[in-house]
């Protein structure tokens, strides 16, 4: 899949494609459904199925301290959403410039003249432009305007409750990995690069790998029963998310200590699925009794995967 990073780069070969709008966060089933609905109406037409995104989300632009924890970061987007057939990723960098232009601004200079837009999917409370006053009905008449289609993505329900990225950090927020798992089509996992850490999980006799989480808040903290995929192979294991309070730290990162692997996993992507939660992350008074505790949480882990065979 192609991404396009900023406006500044989207070139004549861009122009003529069929497109949805959004945050796309989690790519859970309501973003799937859209998604299944582009890939057709492209191949109907011979064209693109392009999607666009926005960098940083505008929620994390207008109000960064009560902007929500993130599902996925840009890269498990493009990952995600490759994989349901989209072939273009447009990714606009979403400043105060950028949001100060009117609805038929951005209308007119992007979707028309940038990108030829021949048809739009997009959900019926979409809002966009200054002020938030471009909508669904302002596409429909600047679409009979330019020529191009605007279609309805109605809302995908789940036990009559609409999917959304807020109900799914609602779920994981109270431990209900299965109804996160049933939104998302998938179970809730976080993927990143390893990275060097302090080898204190190393010193205490459960070496882990590190993942920097690069989000302002994370949807999910404390203690995990995880599987960990690396390059086609999953390994169980235990995972502490959040800043590790015992040992001081200070930055959100993911640790987990993978059973039975041995390798160099550094520099290297994994993906670490949530399994169970088995208890939240806490301060211990000495290192004596954190190591205590990372043996029984191991142990804990390791009874749980036996009983899921």
């Amino acid at each position: 899949m192609q991404l396009v990073r900023g406006i500044h780069n989207i070139r004549d070969a861009h122009n003529g494609c069929v497109l949805t709008i959004g945050n796309f966060d989690g790519v859970h089933l309501g973003h799937q459904r859209v998604v299944e609905a582009l890939v057709e109406k492209a191949q109907q037409s011979n064209l693109i199925p392009a999607v666009m995104v926005f960098e940083p989300q505008p929620q994390e632009l207008f109000n960064p301290q009560m902007a929500p924890a993130r599902l996925s970061r840009l890269r498990d987007k493009y990952s995600l959403l490759a994989e349901l057939g989209v072939k273009r990723l447009i990714c606009v960098n979403f400043n105060h410039k950028f949001a100060a232009q009117s609805a038929e601004q951005f209308v007119e200079d992007l979707l028309v003249r940038k990108l030829g837009v021949k048809h739009l999917i997009i959900g019926d409370d979409f809002r966009f432009g200054k002020n938030r006053l471009g909508d669904f009905a302002m596409l429909q008449r600047e679409g009979t305007k330019y020529g191009f289609d605007v279609t309805d993505t109605a809302s995908f329900k789940v036990h009559q409750c609409r999917i959304s990225s807020t109900e799914i950090r609602k779920a994981l927020q109270q431990n209900d990995l299965a109804e996160a798992q049933v939104m998302l089509g998938r179970k809730y996992s976080i993927r990143g690069r390893v990275v060097h850490g302090d080898k204190q999980g190393r010193n205490l006799g459960f070496p882990t790998a590190n993942v920097l989480l690069k989000r302002c808040v994370s949807p999910v903290s404390g203690v995990y029963v995880v599987q960990t995929n690396i390059a086609g192979q999953s390994y169980n294991g235990v995972a502490n998310i959040g800043s590790r309070p015992t040992v001081r730290g200070i930055r959100q990162q993911l640790e987990v200590h993978i059973f039975d692997f041995k390798g160099n996993l550094y520099g290297k992507q994994i993906e670490v699925v949530l399994l169970k939660k088995l208890r939240e992350e806490q301060r211990f008074a000495s290192l004596t009794d954190l190591t205590a505790q990372i043996a029984i949480d191991a142990e804990q882990a390791r009874q749980f995967c036996q009983q899921q065979g």
